[in-house]
Formats: structure tokens, C-alpha cells, sequence
């Protein structure tokens, strides 16, 4: 795409309304519109309305806006700062904005973008902070879907963080030197024990942090977060991972999350894979421990990343020993974990009333010993086991939950890359399952759902575990 094609054709700008009279004329649904959308300012509003629907006229009564019932006329807009022509009426919007530029008053025609010198954009309110989306008139509700977006990812608190930062500007600018001191103070400011103390509604915890941040000498108090990077799906991520991600200074994560929800961090946090992948690991979790303790010690705030649910799986809990034992502070972000995303893959009910009140979370691992777990009695009764990392290990888990009394005709659902665009799904019965380790062409993390409430699900997508089983057996016999 060529320069050229890149360019705005309007220049993005906020006008200063306060105690200022901004003129909307129109009795209907476009003039309460811009009246609300006003409203969310300091402007004092005028509303040249003769003859309003009884909604607005209601909403201009209980907001004490002063209201002119009269037809246009065009000294009507003079004095005003910004003009809304919205009556619906082409030619009228046209006469009451040439009248406004006669004035030299900026105007706007509500749904004719040639007749309008602004545009009203999409705004998202976190005053005194506010984010405007325009799409020069091209596309409303584009820019209302983004401002949702937005709005979502933006603490509702952040209005008053930022009028908080207004607080301490002259003692920063005091106190503070320029440059490289000053960019770190208001990092540390809005992503730190400061901005943690607003988001949980405690001023007087935020001012005492805010005065901490303005006197210390020394390195600030590290936080690491363990962040749940859910199955993989980047839009199944939290809200909360997301922020968090936007204020790490060093993102620490596993192998099996993608590289796309590792991008979403801040572009200038440090990036450190640690693998942990089924035979891959590129560190102990000791190494893991230690980088963890270190990064905290270094003042850095940190951002954990671990496929599914951090605590489920997760290891979660060698890491919390240690980041205690050190005295860093620490946070738990939950993730979706594998075995709730596989399920609504598949439209498979975990639990179902009268088949299945109760779900087994484990790994193949679990039924690869002598012993059989103490919950098998459960898989017995109906329970629904979800197993994670089962691939290499299909035939032992198969063959002792039939030799603890689970039928072999039970339903079984196989998923791998559980989420993704590229997932695969596969189902048969518990006595197909020995097949799974054959399968080579697997190498995502697979997951395996087992129980009665299993037959229930939605197989329409996905592959017959006997057809690969009867590939398997005609090779071993040397059948083409």
C-alpha cells in the first residue's frame, strides 16, 4: 500500500468544552444520541428541540438541560463552541450547519459526512482519559465493535489512576529528573503497586505507594503474575492476562504457548522461553525457580506464562514455594485449561444429569504404575475423565480402566491442539484407543475425555479412532 494511501483525510483532536455551549437541534433518536455522547463532558448543552420525543424529552428534564422549543432559526447558533445538525431533515441539517460556518463554529450533519467539518467518534471514557475511534464517517458500527474491544481491555479504574498521576505532576516534576528517571518513575507509576492499590479501590494504599515511588532510592519491589495462556486460542485468553501482559517487563513462558499470545506482551518486555515440553526441556524446574526468584529480586514485574490453567498441570505450586520462600510477590491469573476447551470443541457435556456428576482431571501418567488410583472406583460409577498428555500412553490407560471394570464400548473423544484452527478431533470407544500411540502425525498436546456422558457430544468433525485402528492392524499383517 502506497503512502498516499495511508493518509487521514481528517486530523484527529479533542476540543476544550468545558462551560461551553455545544448546540444540538433535533427532536429525535440522532439528537439524544450526540446529546449523550455530550454529555459525557463538561460542555453546557443547548438543545433546539421544538418538538422532542418524549424519551429525550424525558432525559433533557432529568439532566436540567436547557432546552429551546422553537423552530431554526439561524441566530440560534451563535455563541456556540460545536453545532449538531440531527433533525433528520437533509436540507434543514444543511441550512443549520451554513448557518454554524457563517460563524466560523465547527458543525456537524448527522449522516451526511460532506456537510460535517468533525466527525463524532466512538469513545471509550476513562476520564480524564479518553480514546476516540474514527473511521471517517466510513463505518460506524466498525467503530463501535473496536471501542467495545478497547473497553474491555481497559481497567474501568484507569480514569482514576490517571487522575491521580494528575495529582503528583508538580512533585515529580520537582523531584524527578528528566529523561530516563522520569520514564521509569511513570512506568512503575501506572503498572505497579500504584496502580494495583486503584484497581482495588483503596486510595489511601495508592497515595501511600505513589509517595513510596517518589522517595525511593533503590530498586522497586519486583511481582511476578502466574498467567493461565489458556489452550492456545488467543481470543480465549482473560482480560486480565491481557493487562497483565501490557505492564510485564520480562515475559517468562512455556513451550506450548503459541508465539501469538506471546507477542501480545509489551513490545519492549524481555522474552524468555523455558521450554517444558514432553522431552524438550530446555530448563529445570529448579532453573525455572531461580529465574523467577531472580527477575522478583531484580524489581522487574513479571509476567509467567503457562499453557492451560497455571495450577492445573501447571507446577504452579513448586513455583509459589519458591517466589514465598524468597519474599516476591506473586499473583495467579487463571487460564482455561485444555480439557474445557477440548469439550466445547466437541459439544461435549462434562457432566450430565442422571449419566455423570462428577469429572476426573488427570494425566496418562497417573495409570501407568502398579498401583490403580484411588478415583478409578469413580470411572466405574460414570465419573468423566478428562486426560491430559494421554497420547503416549493410550494403551496403558485403555487397558487398566478395563481391567478395573470400565466397559470397553465406553465413548472416548480425542482431541489435539484443543482451540486452534488446526486442531484435530477423533472418537471412538475406550477398546479403540490403543490405537492413539501409533498415531506419529500427532505431535500437539492431545487430549483424552473418557465416560458415558462422552457419547453425547457433537461428532460430526471429527475422525473414527477405528479407521486409523484398522490401518494399523491391516499393516501389521502386511495387507495393502
Amino acid at each position: 500500500m502506497s503512502q498516499s494511501l495511508q493518509r487521514l483525510s481528517v486530523f484527529p483532536a479533542f476540543f476544550r468544552v468545558r462551560g461551553k455551549n455545544v448546540a444540538v437541534f433535533g427532536n429525535g433518536d440522532e439528537a439524544y444520541a450526540k446529546a449523550r455522547l455530550i454529555a459525557n463532558t463538561d460542555a453546557q448543552i443547548i438543545a433546539y428541540a421544538d418538538d422532542p420525543q418524549a424519551d429525550y424529552a424525558a432525559w433533557l428534564t432529568e439532566h436540567k438541560i436547557e432546552t429551546i422549543r422553537e423552530t431554526f432559526a439561524a441566530d440560534q447558533v451563535e455563541g456556540a463552541t460545536l453545532v449538531f445538525a440531527a433533525t433528520g431533515d437533509q436540507a434543514l441539517d444543511q441550512a443549520i450547519v451554513t448557518a454554524a460556518r457563517a460563524h466560523g463554529i465547527p458543525s456537524n450533519a448527522v449522516d451526511q459526512p460532506d456537510h460535517c467539518d468533525f466527525f463524532t467518534p466512538a469513545l471509550v471514557n476513562r476520564a480524564p482519559l479518553a480514546i476516540a475511534i474514527g473511521t471517517e464517517g466510513a463505518g460506524p458500527v466498525l467503530a463501535q465493535m473496536i471501542r467495545a474491544r478497547i473497553a474491555q481491555m481497559l481497567s474501568p479504574s484507569l480514569g482514576k489512576l490517571a487522575s491521580l498521576a494528575t495529582d503528583y505532576r508538580d512533585a515529580v516534576e520537582r523531584m524527578v529528573p528528566r529523561g530516563v528517571s522520569r520514564r521509569i518513575f511513570w512506568h512503575r507509576f501506572f503498572s505497579g503497586d500504584v496502580a494495583d492499590a486503584v484497581d482495588a479501590n483503596d486510595h489511601s494504599a495508592a497515595r501511600r505507594a505513589a509517595d513510596a515511588l517518589l522517595s525511593v532510592t533503590g530498586k522497586a519491589d519486583g511481582k511476578i503474575w502466574l498467567v493461565g495462556a489458556g489452550p492456545g486460542a488467543e481470543d480465549l485468553l482473560t482480560l486480565r492476562a491481557q493487562r497483565v501482559l501490557m505492564e510485564a517487563d520480562a515475559i517468562v513462558y512455556d513451550a506450548l504457548v503459541p508465539q501469538a499470545i506471546v507477542d501480545m506482551g509489551r513490545r519492549d518486555a524481555e522474552r524468555l522461553s523455558v521450554g517444558k515440553r514432553k522431552n524438550c526441556h530446555s530448563k529445570s524446574q529448579d532453573e525455572i525457580n531461580r529465574l523467577l526468584v531472580d527477575l522478583g529480586r531484580q524489581g522487574k514485574r513479571v509476567v509467567r506464562l503457562k499453557s492451560g490453567d497455571p495450577l492445573v498441570y501447571g507446577r504452579a505450586g513448586e513455583e509459589m514455594a519458591a517466589l514465598r520462600e524468597a519474599g516476591i510477590a506473586y499473583e495467579i491469573v487463571p487460564g482455561i485449561t485444555s480439557a474445557f476447551a477440548a469439550a466445547a470443541d466437541f459439544e461435549l457435556p462434562l457432566t450430565l444429569r442422571g449419566v455423570a456428576s462428577s469429572l476426573i482431571f488427570t494425566t496418562g501418567h497417573d495409570l501407568a504404575g502398579k498401583a490403580l488410583p484411588d478415583w478409578a472406583s469413580l470411572a466405574i460409577s460414570g465419573a468423566t475423565i478428562a486426560v491430559y498428555m494421554g497420547r503416549t500412553v493410550a494403551a496403558s490407560v485403555a487397558e487398566r480402566l478395563m481391567q478395573a471394570g470400565v466397559s470397553p464400548l465406553t465413548t472416548v473423544a480425542v482431541i489435539e491442539n484443543a482451540s486452534r484452527t488446526d486442531r484435530k478431533l477423533f472418537h471412538g470407544v475406550l477398546q479403540e484407543l490403543p490405537a492413539l500411540e501409533a498415531r506419529d502425525d500427532l505431535d500437539g498436546p492431545v487430549m483424552v475425555i473418557i465416560g458415558e456422558a462422552v457419547a453425547g457430544a457433537n461428532f460430526e468433525k471429527s475422525e473414527p479412532l477405528s479407521a486409523f485402528a484398522r490401518t494399523v492392524e491391516r499393516a501389521s499383517i502386511g495387507v495393502e
